[in-house]
């Protein structure tokens, strides 16, 4: 049996074949994950935008479902790349996570903008996980020489890196505000129902991040 420091010497060089194919085996599986995850995303999106108080929330919250269906159809394209069959590997990380989605939906008032800091919040933790395992992909990727599946992944990191930006700027432009000045104004009322509010005051810029 070939000796730790040979084997990992052999790993990172890509002289081991055996590891070669094991890491090939790893990145089929985590493609049908990711795969998987992003198709339940594109619905959970729907969902939250619906869901959401303000029309600049569920703007953003449409706008990135239809570039969730983008990035599915990217994925389906790397299996037809790597010439493997198209199909998904359940996620245990998503589905908790998007039930965490509808948990604050359910655990906040209708029409408020705590609400929607929730929302964002929740998307947030969603972005968090599909950039780390997008990343995961695309070392894979590069690993085993997969020049094209590289430039597919990397592009849609890029985005879900870019989107989690926005989805900060937007928690700091008016959401964070505006739900400490609903609190402030009636304690407690997050959890009791009121009227629906459609929009807010783009003018409001201050308050802190949600994401990071």
């Amino acid at each position: 049996m070939a000796a730790l420091a040979d084997r990992i010497a052999s790993f990172f060089s890509g002289n081991d074949s055996t590891t070669d194919e094991g890491l090939r085996d790893l990145f089929i599986s985590e493609l049908k994950s990711v795969y998987y995850s992003e198709k339940r995303a594109v619905d959970a999106l729907g969902d939250q935008a619906e869901a959401s108080t303000t029309d600049e929330v569920g703007t953003a919250f449409f706008a990135h479902q239809e570039q969730s269906r983008i990035q599915v159809e990217r994925l389906e394209e790397i299996f037809k790349i790597i010439g493997v069959k198209t199909e998904v590997r359940t996620a245990d990380a998503i589905d908790g996570l998007i039930s965490d989605a509808k948990r604050v939906v359910a655990d906040t008032e209708t029409g408020s903008l705590t609400r929607d800091a929730a929302l964002i919040i929740a998307a947030q933790k969603i972005e968090h996980y599909e950039i780390a395992a997008y990343g995961s992909l695309l070392t894979l990727a590069k690993m085993l020489d997969f020049n094209q599946s590289t430039e597919l992944l990397a592009q849609t990191l890029e985005e879900e890196k870019e989107t989690d930006k926005r989805l900060t700027i937007l928690a700091e432009s008016f959401v964070n505000t505006g739900s400490k000045v609903e609190e402030d104004m009636h304690p407690g009322s997050h959890h009791e129902s009121r009227h629906v509010a459609h929009s807010v005051d783009a003018n409001v810029t201050l308050g802190g991040p949600l994401g990071i």
